[in-house]
């Protein structure tokens, strides 16, 4: 007699310096993971921590054996780090989340119910952000609004990574290998049937968060230059305006001095007009080197990130009785 097989949860944990929470992310969705009627793997990341983030793992892997841990040669950063699980998870539904436990896990319950209903996506939506500075919260609020008034593809507001993904999303996802990573817009540019669940942000359990404010302006810029070309318009229309207002301005000059005479002109304005117009075309050439720059890291074709160690989940190294879980092979010193 065949059994049909429990569908398979994998979640995703990217770790960097979160040696001082990991055992208190892994107690509360492990408590969540046993209420499930699914079987499940949680799949951390460890990326590159200078930490005992990585002996902390290897620990709660030794007491569960439903933890896995891809051990990244180096620090490539959050999109990589969930780059390299989505590569490795075998699930049949796939979940992201934060190992700072500013998501909470119980939602999962929420997210696998929406899953089952028909969506191929499900993803949390922040109602508030607790812990978090008014800047930040302001700024993220623009972000959001201004990113997804400009892209050619609907990236919702006020989300992060914290999402549930069927198999078929996660497939289509894994064709994507650019190297720089967007991941919020590269999760809404697959399309596919979403819906949003909405949650309170909690502060962060432990630690100090590793995304300062220079770090999150470059996110900005990654993300703007990623998933639309209106700054490259901006600066074709900044320079149209500033010439046709030169126009402007030269008609002025030759009818004041066909009437007035032409006057000693002076050095300040003359000083902020070619200043002005120099900054405008740095700022131009600026927008146009982002752009290229992206192209040339294309280029390269370099392997998305570098795995030095892996250590499977029980559910990938001895899959159930007739089941076959078809998975990509991570093999040390080696990206996907």
């Amino acid at each position: 007699m065949t059994t049909t097989p429990r569908q398979l949860l994998t979640v995703i944990v990217p770790c960097y310096n979160e040696g001082a929470g990991v055992d208190k992310m892994h107690e509360r969705l492990a408590a969540v993971l046993d209420t499930l009627d699914l079987d499940s793997e949680i799949l951390c990341v460890n990326d590159g921590s200078s930490d005992d983030t990585m002996d902390k793992l290897l620990a709660l892997r030794a007491r569960d054996p439903r933890v896995g841990i891809i051990n990244l040669s180096r620090n490539f950063g959050k999109e990589l780090a969930m780059t390299a699980g989505l590569d490795q998870a075998a699930g049949d539904a796939v979940a992201i989340i934060d190992a700072d436990l500013q998501d909470p896990p119980e939602l999962l319950r929420d997210f696998v119910r929406e899953w089952r209903a028909g969506y191929e996506i499900v993803y949390g939506k922040r109602t508030s952000r607790q812990g978090e500075s008014a800047i930040k919260k302001a700024t993220a609020y623009l972000f959001y609004r201004v990113i997804q008034s400009v892209s050619r593809v609907r990236i919702p507001v006020d989300t992060g990574d914290f999402r549930l993904m069927s198999r078929r999303a996660v497939d289509s996802l894994k064709r994507l290998r650019e190297t720089h990573r967007f991941m919020k817009g590269l999760f809404a540019w697959i399309g596919f049937k979403a819906k949003a669940v909405e949650y309170e942000r909690d502060p962060r359990f432990a630690g100090e968060s590793s995304f300062n404010y220079w770090k999150l302006w470059n996110f900005a810029i990654e993300g703007l230059t990623s998933f639309t070309t209106a700054p490259l318009k901006m600066a074709t229309y900044l320079g149209l305006a500033i010439a046709f207002g030169s126009f402007l301005y030269g008609v002025f000059i030759i009818y004041n001095t066909l009437r007035y005479g032409n006057p000693v002109a002076g050095y300040s304005s003359l000083m902020v007009v070619v200043l002005f117009l120099g900054g405008v075309q740095l700022v131009g050439l600026g927008i146009i080197g982002e752009y290229l720059g992206r192209m040339f890291d294309e280029t390269k074709q370099r392997p998305l990130y570098l795995t030095q160690d892996y250590f499977p989940s029980e559910a990938q190294a001895r899959p159930a009785p007739g089941t076959v879980r078809i998975r990509p092979a991570v093999t040390a010193g080696e990206g996907l």
